[in-house]
């Protein structure tokens, strides 16, 4: 294992070759078993009085089309595809590591009993809520507008929680609480309000089901300490070594999917990360 690594590879063949207890933080965002291809497509608007669309001040764009991506997000036994993940997650943490497995309502509730089977009941720590609001709106139910991040540490007597580390949110009536305390801003629960990726931010990628690099800094900044070890074996379009990178954390990311280690080799670039398994293509990504 090669920290500061982006590595295209199966994660449970190369999680079997970690050592014993070297990660100090997993996060990992495993596809939520929708039974549909996800995929999204990368477009570019050039200012064009005959284009086919408006902007602002009434000024005409053209749409350019750059490329997708895509992955097929269906398992027989979802369950069954990450228990070897989980076990061997649980095997590599350091004694005050955390895993944080990140899911949709469809597995979130399977995914609570085999955590509490491989890590035991009294290493969960907190069901965090991400709760956004985007995109279309069922008539046939409640809109389903946010996921699930289950958080459980290695030993739940000893992990890192570094609370001077969270980024602190506006109280809601800041009158009441004082000048002190509302320009100090209050700790968030465990409802985590963060919208995603816009499509016109610079932060988006293209990736499908690219998350906020907020979450994960927050994540990475209040779970780990400078210098940790951070891995993602369900990396993406590697926001997770972004967050670490930028807050001076080592990262390993692991990735089965070609079109995803090259996003991430391409966010990554400025910090000169080791690629395995694939040589980047930083100009045509």
């Amino acid at each position: 294992m090669k920290s500061n690594s982006i590595n295209l590879a199966d994660n449970l063949e190369y999680l079997r070759g970690v050592p014993d207890n070297t990660v100090n933080l997993i996060y990992v965002d495993p596809p939520f078993n929708t039974g549909s291809q996800q995929s999204i497509t990368r477009i570019k608007t050039v200012r064009d009085e005959n284009g086919d669309r408006t902007g602002f001040g009434g000024n005409r764009y053209r749409t350019e089309r750059r490329g997708s991506n895509s992955y097929f997000d269906s398992f027989d036994d979802y369950v069954g595809f990450l228990t070897p993940r989980i076990v061997e997650a649980h095997r590599v943490l350091a004694g005050n590591g955390s895993l944080f497995l990140h899911v949709d309502q469809r597995e979130s509730h399977y995914c609570k009993v085999l955590l509490d089977r491989v890590f035991g009941r009294r290493s969960f720590i907190n069901e965090i809520i991400w709760s956004y609001d985007y995109g279309g709106r069922s008539k046939k139910k409640w809109p389903t507008k946010h996921d699930t991040i289950f958080w459980y540490a290695r030993d739940p007597a000893d992990y890192t929680f570094n609370i001077d580390a969270i980024d602190r949110i506006p109280y809601m009536a800041p009158s009441l609480v004082g000048e002190e305390k509302a320009a100090r801003g209050k700790v968030p629960t465990d409802v985590w309000w963060q919208t995603i990726v816009p499509t016109n931010s610079k932060e988006r990628t293209g990736y499908p089901t690219q998350k906020p690099l907020a979450i994960l800094e927050r994540i990475v900044n209040v779970h780990s300490s400078r210098g940790d070890l951070v891995m993602d074996f369900f990396a993406g379009s590697g926001t997770t070594g972004v967050a670490a990178a930028k807050n001076g954390r080592r990262y390993v990311l692991i990735d089965s999917n070609p079109e995803a280690v090259q996003v991430a080799a391409k966010r990554l670039a400025e910090y000169a990360p080791e690629c395995f398994g694939f040589t980047p293509n930083l100009q045509t990504v």
